[in-house]
Order: structure tokens, then C-alpha cells, then sequence
């Protein structure tokens, strides 16, 4: 009731308070569909409740602003539909339809009381934001620009966008560092939130980053855990988008269990449904190189002994002929060194006889030749000694100074004749001892018989015979293969 107080009337604040509740309830009696963003859940478990903060937005900016209540059995309904629906529970930043009255309470104030969500309209605009991003990238020229950019051969060097206590992280890890091929990877983390509304950006922040060190890296992961359509969201971003479109270098995701694949999915280099299979897949880049250098390498081996084996045997062959023609030519040497020692021992011998009986005939003329000139100067000494006592004792002393000087004359040629006569003896001795067999052999000669007679020519030599080889160090026992006859030209 109102109270009267000097020509005013006064209302309490309940009074208030209630007639708004009736005026409201007249009003707004039945329910009606709206749609908002749900800013914030505000979920309390211990009631079950939740009181959402709805707003709407345009151009960024908050337009209109306002609490709502979502008692426990309508949000386990609507949650349940979500989670059915969208594979993802009710959560903050979505924008949704929902079945709703007012509600006025005098303590609490002016609420919208939500009796019902309807995921359908939450995938919808989802899937909405997700065809604009791919129209304007389209229209731009840009959507498959990434996937034209070469991957390295090996792509060894990984700049991963990522949360370092994310599962799907350490799942990615774990595969790339313990392949059993021993492949090795270098890695870099990039962190940054994988979802919600600073998600996009953060990744997008992230990408410029790497942008300005790409040099170093070979290919950017972005990877992340399993999620539903409301969590993958972010990866509809236009930006986020269009960034990984014009990157540099290989962008590749591997961002949910989704079937439904996000923008930033569908314009990457390559996508894969796990971060397992995203490391799966750039072990496969090594396998496809490493097979085919494999392959090579058994051919290259291949090759290589059958150019060995065939080598093996032409050396087998010269070999055989070698040693054959060696032998030949070392018989044929043998046997011409043979006839020269024998030769040369028949003239050395001739020569030694020879020069003796010469030397031993020129010192029997020479010692006559003493006597006899000693004799005339004597008889010369006894007839001087008569024309001394005929002539003068001049005359005698001439006669004495002539036979001086020619028996100096006499031992002086004695002296140089013999000195002559062994200087070649000397020299012959010399020739002997060089021509002998055992020099002739020292200086690689050799000396071959077949049968007990010396070999001088092939033709004395039959394939299968035995031949015994004189060395100057010993013998050699050989077998005739093949016989090798010169030409006469030859």
C-alpha cells in the first residue's frame, strides 16, 4: 500500500518491486526463443544451478547485456543434447538459442529463465563463420596457397605450436623421438592457447614469430588434443586462416578427432586426424626417401661385385698368361746365359792360356835379350879397353856412360812391359769373374733344363714338361702350360 504524505504518494521499494513482477507476468506470460552469446556459464556444482551472463555484440562492442537462470534439471537436459550434438558440453564463449520467460524477483531482479537450448543453431553458426572464412579466402586467391609450397626432402627441423602439457604434444613427441628407424628430429615449442577466444590469435602471433626465423625450420606442427566442434572454433578464424595460407613454409595441423574439418585444416600443407598421425606422417617422408636409397644401394653392390667377379677373372687370366710368358722368357734367357758363360768360360780360358804363354815367352826374350846385351857391353867394356890403350882414357868413359844409360834404358821397358802385361791380366780376371755363371745369375739370369739338358729354345719345350730353373738363390720346379714362340721379325 501506498502511504500519503503531505500530497505524495510513497511506494516501498517491495511495492515496487511487485507490481513490476505482476506487470511482467501479464506481459510476458508465455516463453520465447532468443538468441545471445553465453559470455559466461557460471556453473556452481554444488547446487547444479547455473546462471549464464548472456550478451550480444556488434562491432565488437557489448550492445545489451543480461543474467539468466538455467536450473539443475533444464542444464543436465541441455547439456546432454550438447554433448550429443556437438560431441561438447555447454561452455563460455558460444552463441546459442534458447527457449526462455522472464522472471522477476524482488531480491535477485530481472533474469531470463532458460528452459531450453537448442545445439542445432550453436552448430549452425558455427558451420556459418566456418563458410565465410573459406568464401573470403577463396575470393582473395589465397585458400591453397600453402599447399603448392615444396616440403624439404627430409623434413628434420619442426616449429611446433603447441601446449607443452597438452596430451596430444607429448603423444607427437614421443613418436618422432622413439621411431625405431632412428630418425632424428629437431624440435622447437611455440606455446600458445589451443582454444577459446585468445586462441586464434595467440597461434596467429605465433605463425608471424616463426615467420621471422623460418630459415631455421623446415615445416610448422600445430597441433592439439581430441575436441568437439565448439572447441575447434577458433580454427575458423579468418586471420588465423589467411595466415596459414600465406606462410612461407608447410604448415601442418593435426588438431582433433573431428570429422569436421576446420578452416585452418583445410587450407594447411597437410592434415592429419591426431598429432600421432601427424608425426606418423613426417616419418613417412623419410621412408619414402630412404626406400628408394636403399633400393640403390643393393643395385649399386649389386653391380659392383659382378664388376669385381668379372675383373677377378681377366686378372686370373693375365695373370696365367704371365706367368707363362715370364717363364718363357725366363728359360729363353736362361739358356742364351748358359750358352754365354760357356762361350765366355772357353774364351776366357783361351785368352788366360794365351796371354801366360806370351808373358812367359816375352820374359824369356826379355831375360836373353839382358844376357846378350849384357855380353856386348862387356865385349864392347874388353874392345874399349883396347882402343883405351890405343886411344884415350877419354874414349873409355864414354863407352862406359852408353852402357849405363842403355841397360837404364832396357830395365825401364822390362819394367813398363810387365807393369803393361798385368794391368790386363788384371782387367781379363775382372771380365772373367763379372761373365762367370754366378754374376750372370745375381743379376736376374737364370738358367733352365728339361730332362737334364739345357733349354735354349722354345721348341725344345713340350706343354707338361718338367722344367728345373737355376736362380742365383736356388731352384725352381715348374710346368710347361703353353708355349709362346717368337717370330722371326721379333
Amino acid at each position: 500500500m501506498a502511504d500519503q504524505s503531505q500530497e505524495r504518494k510513497i511506494f516501498t521499494l517491495l511495492d515496487v518491486s511487485k507490481s513490476i513482477q505482476q506487470t511482467l507476468a501479464g506481459r510476458y506470460g508465455s516463453a520465447f526463443w532468443v538468441k545471445a552469446e553465453m559470455n559466461k556459464l557460471n556453473y556452481y556444482p554444488h547446487s547444479g544451478h547455473c546462471y549464464p551472463e548472456l550478451v550480444e555484440k556488434s562491432g565488437g562492442k557489448i550492445t545489451a547485456q543480461m543474467k539468466a537462470n538455467l536450473w539443475k534439471d533444464d542444464y543436465l537436459r541441455a547439456d546432454q543434447k550438447f554433448r550429443a550434438t556437438l560431441k561438447e558440453p555447454l561452455k563460455d564463449g558460444i552463441k546459442i538459442l534458447f527457449l526462455a520467460k522472464i522472471s522477476f524477483n524482488p531480491v535477485h531482479g530481472l533474469a531470463l529463465q532458460i528452459l531450453e537450448i537448442d545445439p542445432a543453431f550453436t552448430l549452425g553458426d558455427l558451420e556459418k563463420e566456418k563458410q565465410e572464412s573459406i568464401d573470403r579466402l577463396k575470393q582473395e586467391g589465397v585458400f591453397s596457397l600453402n599447399k603448392f609450397i615444396p616440403l624439404a626432402l627430409l623434413p628434420q627441423r619442426i616449429a611446433i605450436i603447441s601446449v607443452e602439457s597438452s596430451k596430444g604434444y607429448a603423444d607427437f613427441i614421443d613418436v618422432i623421438s622413439k621411431n625405431p628407424w632412428k630418425y632424428r628430429f629437431f624440435h622447437m615449442l611455440f606455446p600458445a592457447v589451443l582454444q577459446g577466444d585468445k586462441a586464434a590469435a595467440e597461434i596467429t602471433a605465433q605463425l608471424n614469430r616463426i615467420r621471422k626465423v623460418i630459415a631455421h625450420f623446415d615445416v610448422v606442427a600445430i597441433i592439439r588434443g581430441g575436441g568437439g566442434d565448439i572447441g575447434l572454433s577458433c580454427y575458423n578464424n579468418y586471420t588465423l586462416a589467411q595466415t596459414i595460407c600465406t606462410f612461407p613454409a608447410p604448415v601442418i595441423t593435426g588438431i582433433g578427432h573431428s570429422t569436421n574439418e576446420t578452416v585452418a585444416e583445410l587450407v594447411s600443407f597437410q592434415n592429419a586426424i591426431t598429432p600421432t598421425k601427424l608425426a606418423e606422417y613426417l616419418i613417412q617422408q623419410f621412408h619414402d626417401f630412404s626406400v628408394p636409397v636403399q633400393e640403390a644401394e643393393a643395385r649399386i653392390i649389386e653391380f659392383a661385385e659382378s664388376i669385381i667377379a668379372e675383373n677377378k677373372y681377366a686378372l686370373l687370366s693375365t695373370v696365367k698368361l704371365f706367368r707363362s710368358v715370364t717363364e718363357n722368357i725366363l728359360l729363353r734367357n736362361k739358356n742364351f746365359a748358359d750358352q754365354i758363360g760357356t762361350a765366355v768360360q772357353k774364351q776366357i780360358s783361351f785368352r788366360f792360356h794365351h796371354e801366360r804363354a806370351r808373358l812367359n815367352n816375352l820374359k824369356f826374350s826379355l831375360t836373353r835379350s839382358s844376357a846378350e846385351a849384357i855380353g856386348a857391353g862387356r865385349m864392347n867394356l874388353k874392345n874399349s879397353g883396347r882402343i883405351l890403350q890405343k886411344d884415350s882414357v877419354m874414349s873409355i868413359k864414354a863407352k862406359k856412360q852408353e852402357v849405363e844409360q842403355f841397360a837404364d834404358q832396357l830395365r825401364q821397358q822390362v819394367s813398363q812391359q810387365i807393369s803393361y802385361s798385368l794391368l790386363r791380366i788384371d782387367s781379363i780376371e775382372k771380365n772373367v769373374r763379372n761373365l762367370s755363371p754366378e754374376n750372370v745369375l745375381r743379376r736376374g739370369y737364370s738358367i733352365t733344363r728339361s730332362k737334364g739338358k739345357l733349354v735354349r729354345n722354345a721348341e725344345d719345350v713340350n706343354p707338361g714338361d718338367h722344367l728345373s730353373t737355376t736362380l742365383y738363390s736356388g731352384n725352381v720346379t715348374s710346368i710347361a702350360e703353353s708355349i709362346e714362340k717368337l717370330k722371326k721379325d721379333e
